[in-house]
């Protein structure tokens, strides 16, 4: 019995992206691993992007333009 937790930003996976992660995977654990789809569970959990951190940022602050300054 299968169970798989898929980690996104929330900010802007459309229902039919979420629908295709969930059919996907599933499909992928049917043809790899011959598990059964009835028993497979797919969560797929969106967190805000205040809430996610990589190399010590927000993911909110790491998307913020970037001041670009150009010495001639």
């Amino acid at each position: 019995m299968p169970f798989v937790n898929i980690k996104i930003t929330r900010d802007g996976a459309t229902t039919e992206q979420k629908r295709q992660l969930i059919a996907g995977v599933t499909q992928l654990l049917v043809d790899v691993m011959g598990k059964n789809p009835a028993t497979t569970t797919v969560i797929i959990d969106e967190v805000d992007t205040d809430n996610w951190g990589l190399g010590g940022e927000s993911v909110t602050e790491l998307r913020k333009p970037k001041a670009r300054y150009f010495v001639r």
